[in-house]
């Protein structure tokens, strides 16, 4: 690209002449990054005209209010998340900019036949990982790597979940960098969150822009409490199941979320409380006396489940689950063990699991991974520290990680240390410049770093959502889009 800090104004000869009060994407800057909305020659994407068209007809002055009327409807409804990166815990809105990420039709047809194929290759892997162990008796993968992992649960060994579907529902996160192609940049399968957010930034958005919602044929999302339920139905052992939604409690920073996708579903949140192992059974205190539970889709990490096989110290899980677990007599989702495969030095090893287990090339690719537990990445990395992302294998939500070209030297030195210390932790990867999509900043439109977390539900049949919720790195040049540090959200229209 040639044009870096050139506008759009300057390319084109459309809207950017004389003084308007409407808004318009003229004065927007196009960088040496690749933008969702407008190609690198300035001309808008054929999925974005109708969009487009129809926001410049809007004054600068409309569209800052119905920006902020969508965050004080967010706040309104209390969909809040705590940010812990500022010393303290602090509960705030997540931001939502109201001009959409919009995907067409082919391009989410490939995405979601990638999702699908890399879903069933996972819920392969952790089911013979725990079970025959073929994909280490192979070499595909190697035995300490897994043995070594903070996510392998020994108690797991020999489990048969329901079904034996394992991942039943996975947020991924996928990238794209300079030349416009997705990457995975990591997998989610114990509780991922944010799909919420997904659901309540869509009402915002047909509240916002109604006639455009209509007009550009967008995929709804708004069934997926439906589809979640049938899931969840879909691996109990019985008929007309008990449902429920198992939460930590009021000061976990997604509560919004587990109490919004109960009351969706129309099924009971509770919390350890709540619940008892009673006569084989898991059971639910009601008015009426205890309710057998079938499913329990639990918001809490595998180790705090059940102080009798886990952590002992545990105040949130229930005393006997995973016995009653093991013998079918209920059905959690998802399959505690699941967390084996969200570490990050097993992620650099799924495009052998792809091939190993379905006998094809991953539709789409991995990030180019070093594994510092491997003797020659393990001296690139330290060399090349300054130009790299570190990461934690198990941390998440942007904890645990170097960014090496914004950090100054003294970070690069403490991160040498701590792979030297314990190489097996972590990995690294190179510095990608995420894609970037407009946002509304001062009623002008600049271009902010984007990823993409699709939900999939693998029940009946593995389903990815039509859309997901893009992530949006707020702060300018940030490429750090979680929520937990600061991010925000953009509704993800999918076209038909």
């Amino acid at each position: 690209m040639q044009f870096q800090s050139q506008t759009l104004g300057s390319m084109t000869q459309s809207q950017g002449q004389g003084l308007s009060t409407n808004f318009s994407f003229s004065d927007y800057k196009l960088e040496n990054f690749y933008d969702e909305m407008f190609t690198a020659e300035g001309q808008v994407r054929p999925g974005y005209e109708v969009f487009r068209k129809r926001v410049e007809q809007i004054s600068r002055e409309d569209l800052v209010s119905r920006q902020v009327a969508a965050e004080r409807a967010l706040m309104a409804m209390g969909i809040t998340f705590n940010v812990y990166s500022e010393g303290e815990g602090t509960e705030r809105i997540m931001p939502i900019d109201i001009i959409p990420r919009i995907i067409e039709a082919a391009e989410w047809a490939r995405l979601e036949q990638g999702l699908v194929q890399r879903i069933k290759a996972l819920n392969l892997f952790i089911h013979d990982v725990y079970n025959s162990q073929h994909v280490l008796h192979d070499g595909v993968v190697p035995r300490e790597l897994i043995e070594s992992s903070k996510c392998f649960l020994k108690p797991c060994l020999g489990l048969r979940p329901p079904k034996d579907i394992w991942c039943h529902i996975t947020g991924t996160d996928l990238i794209r960098g300079d030349d416009g192609q997705y990457m995975v940049l990591e997998d989610n399968l114990r509780c991922p969150s944010g799909v919420s957010y997904m659901l309540e930034n869509r009402e915002l958005l047909k509240q916002t822009f109604p006639e455009v919602v209509a007009r550009t044929g967008v995929r709804p999302v708004s069934d997926y409490p439906t589809r979640l339920l049938q899931m969840l139905q879909h691996i109990a052992d019985r008929p007309n199941p008990t449902v429920v939604v198992l939460t930590p409690g009021i000061y976990n920073s997604a509560y919004f979320e587990h109490s919004y996708l109960a009351q969706q579903m129309g099924v009971e949140l509770v919390d350890a409380r709540d619940l008892v192992v009673s006569g084989g059974y898991v059971k639910m205190r009601t008015t009426k006396g205890f309710q057998i539970v079938d499913v329990i889709y639990r918001r809490i990490d595998d180790t705090f489940l059940d102080p009798h096989t886990f952590n002992p110290d545990s105040m949130i899980g229930i005393p006997g689950l995973f016995e009653v677990y093991k013998k079918g007599r209920v059905a959690l989702a998802n399959a505690p063990g699941t967390g084996v495969a969200d570490d990050k030095v097993v992620y650099a090893y799924v495009p052998r699991i792809v091939k190993y287990y379905l006998g094809e090339d991953p539709i789409i690719p991995n990030v180019r991974t070093y594994i510092c537990g491997e003797p020659d990445d393990y001296e690139y990395v330290l060399d090349n520290i300054a130009q790299l992302v570190v990461k934690e294998a198990n941390e998440a939500g942007g904890y645990g990680m170097l960014i090496g070209p914004k950090a100054p030297p003294a970070e690069h030195d403490l991160f040498r240390q701590k792979i030297r210390d314990n190489p097996r932790n972590y990995i690294a990867q190179p510095t990608i410049s995420l894609s970037r999509v407009p946002c509304l900043v001062d009623s002008q439109a600049e271009g902010r770093h984007v990823d993409l977390r699709p939900y999939i539900l693998y029940g009946e049949d593995v389903n990815v959502i039509p859309g997901g919720l893009t992530r949006v790195a707020l702060r300018k040049g940030s490429l750090v889009v979680n929520s937990s540090q600061g991010g925000g959200g953009k509704d993800t229209w999918v076209l038909y």
